[in-house]
């Protein structure tokens, strides 16, 4: 009889720990962003540097301390892919990072669809915003915008346990 209370205990245990486990990487450790008009999508310009604001509307993001990547944010903007692109740095082979599916308007796979295909350009809207990561933008033809965290040469060279050149940045200490 001992051995079948112990093994609901620790089948139970698992469910609890598998569940809260579950809860924190999908839901848990995300907050919303709450918009800075003028603020929230910027991007470098040619030559500049610091990232210039583009007008948007529409905009909404989610963001986790666990995490520098974790931040993403969808907006509309009444700019053209053809004005964004004259003056404004693009990033070639952007790659989205998905986010939790309760934030619907952010689709990773979709986007990405659409960066291959061309209806969509992918921009840097600010380098090193936190260490080793740089702030992406994208933007399709129709005007609707988003935005993602991802692991530039020095983040992935910090994160994989490489020596970190001359070029990056100091790294901030705790």
């Amino acid at each position: 009889m001992t051995g079948k209370v112990l093994a609901i205990i620790v089948l139970i245990s698992a469910a609890v720990a598998g569940f809260g486990m579950y809860y924190l990487q999908i839901y848990g450790f995300y907050y919303d962003v709450e918009s800075k008009p003028g603020q929230d999508v910027m991007l470098m310009t040619e030559g500049a540097e610091a990232p210039t604001p583009i007008s948007y509307s529409a905009f909404q993001a989610i963001d986790a301390d666990s995490s520098p990547i974790r931040y993403r944010a969808c907006f509309e903007t009444d700019l053209t892919l053809a004005q964004i692109k004259e003056t404004h740095v693009a990033v070639e082979n952007a790659e989205p990072l998905t986010a939790p599916g309760w934030f619907d308007c952010f689709d990773a796979v979709a986007v990405a669809d659409a960066l291959k295909s061309g209806e969509a350009k992918a921009f840097l809207g600010a380098k090193n915003i936190h260490f080793g990561v740089d702030r992406i933008v994208a933007v399709t033809n129709g005007g609707k915008g988003y935005v993602w965290h991802a692991l530039n040469n020095c983040g992935e060279k910090a994160y994989d346990g490489t020596v970190i050149g001359e070029e990056c940045p100091d790294r901030p200490q705790n």
